[in-house]
């Protein structure tokens, strides 16, 4: 069957040639009538389709050459696991064993991947691929080797960025907005696969927002895809068909340690923001909202009148925090954030934390049965976090620190691991349950503490008037013990 478009070309010509319009005017309105008339039907009749094998092709030889092999070198010193015995005097006779020296170092190995994401040399990868790392070396893909300084880690996100001096121009990664990509979304991972220089695999995006996935409290917002990745993929790019990076290749789950078809990348838009801020501060600056976060249920939003389950519900808000100072209520529940869409708690907690300290910014609120609008100024999470130990110390009868780079080292703990006591009231729980001044906490309820942040948010999950069992270490011996403690 004849389309329209050459049923109409048909009667131009002899048209056409029949009355020969000879005023340029005249053609030019027939070929825009032609357009509007035949565009959309002509371009029904040629789709665009991409080759795949063209692409992947395509998109590999231009990323390769700004996707790196990490090798990092860590080396810890140990307290000795035989110390207790070496002043018993039967166990030194029958084993024949001489002193022992309090301490032993050991080195680690590790692989990794990463991205130059800009001419400068940063590269861009995973926290558990760099953090701790006493020397990190990079191998870029012409076979250059450079020897690379750490710039800053984000836990939070497990995302670090550490920096080479090239010795000439390099090239580097494009990022794309990794809230458009779509499921279903052809995507390509390159990376250096239990030490296997760039290699390259290719699957589909198989859902988007997967949170909760390794530490429910973290910034996690991750991209879920069926593209091979291995150990030692870790801090490489995901790319979708034009080339643009759309996640950072971060974790996989796994009964044999190896690929099975589910595996996770942090969204480039997250990634990008969390590497300038290393670049520019050498840490992380947070937006803080002041209000605990609640998901809804179907008997939650039934109450509130809510036809959806989509929202955040305020399940309580921080005297003198920002939330309270923009008007918001205990039982509001937050529809959208800047005029996106709000799924659940989680996306709004990363939505703020993604915000500038002092930004004014526009939320929809449904409170009872209609929308509200207001402006919140977001604030800064590290006031946050400086309200929130204030208000743990009758919990515990206690004030803590950080734990600082030499009693990492000493201990032979993981980076960040833990706080130290600075402060005890004298009839408070810590102190009758025997802790001193400078001892550690390294876990409670057998969950590490990740830091001060992480110390603060399980002390304040706990129930009052309960006893919980702390992972202590004692700072004079060295040694780590479990301690019943009763929380106020």
């Amino acid at each position: 069957m004849r389309s329209l478009k050459d049923n109409f070309l048909s009667y131009l010509v002899p048209f056409r040639m029949s009355y020969r319009i000879k005023s340029p005017n005249v053609i030019l309105l027939v070929i825009i009538w032609i357009a509007a008339l035949c565009g959309p039907a002509a371009a029904q009749e040629q789709p665009s389709q991409v080759n795949l094998g063209t692409a992947v092709v395509r998109v590999a030889k231009q990323n390769i050459p700004a996707v790196v092999h990490i090798e990092v070198t860590e080396r810890q010193e140990m307290l000795n696991p035989l110390l207790p015995f070496e002043n018993d005097p039967f166990f030194r006779y029958f084993f024949n064993v001489p002193r022992m020296p309090r301490k032993f170092k050991r080195e680690l190995k590790g692989l990794g991947t990463g991205m130059i994401i800009d001419s400068q040399g940063h590269i861009l990868t995973n926290n558990h691929v760099v953090g701790g790392a006493n020397e990190i070396q990079v191998l870029l893909a012409d076979g250059n080797r450079y020897k690379a300084k750490l710039v800053g880690t984000d836990p939070k996100t497990d995302l670090a960025v550490i920096q080479i001096l090239p010795k000439a121009s390099i090239p580097h990664v494009v990022f794309g907005d990794s809230d458009k990509i779509e499921v279903g979304e052809w995507v390509i991972a390159i990376g250096h696969p239990r030490g296997l220089d760039q290699t390259v695999t290719q699957g589909v995006i198989s859902a988007k927002h997967r949170r909760g996935i390794m530490d429910p409290s973290n910034y996690q917002d991750f991209l879920q895809t069926d593209a091979a990745i291995n150990p030692g993929n870790s801090g490489g790019p995901l790319l979708n068909l034009r080339g643009e990076v759309v996640g950072v290749n971060a974790a996989i789950v796994s009964q044999s340690g190896g690929f099975e078809g589910i595996g996770f990348a942090i969204p480039s838009n997250m990634a990008i923001y969390i590497a300038r801020q290393l670049i520019t501060h050498g840490r992380v600056e947070r937006g803080w909202l002041g209000a605990s976060l609640q998901d809804l249920t179907p008997a939650l939003a039934k109450s509130f009148g809510l036809e959806t389950l989509k929202g955040a519900l305020i399940a309580d808000v921080t005297k003198g925090g920002p939330a309270e100072k923009a008007g918001i209520k205990r039982g509001d529940v937050i529809m959208s954030y800047q005029g996106k869409d709000i799924s659940d708690g989680s996306a709004l907690r990363n939505e703020v934390a993604t915000s500038p300290v002092g930004k004014a910014v526009s939320v929809t609120l449904w409170r009872n049965g209609k929308e509200v609008q207001t402006i919140l100024r977001i604030g800064n999470k590290e006031d946050a976090i400086k309200m929130r130990i204030s208000s743990i110390k009758g919990r515990l009868g206690a004030d803590v620190r950080p734990i600082t780079p030499k009693e990492t080292e000493e201990y032979g703990l993981k980076s960040k691991q833990g706080v130290a006591i600075i402060w005890l009231d004298p009839d408070g729980p810590l102190t009758r349950a025997g802790f001193e001044v400078n001892d550690l906490i390294l876990a409670i309820n057998g969950k590490a503490i990740n830091g001060l942040e992480g110390f603060v948010d399980q002390v304040d999950s706990l129930p009052a008037q309960q006893r919980v069992v702390l992972l202590a270490l004692d700072h004079q011996s060295g040694r780590t013990g479990y301690v019943q403690v009763m929380v106020n």
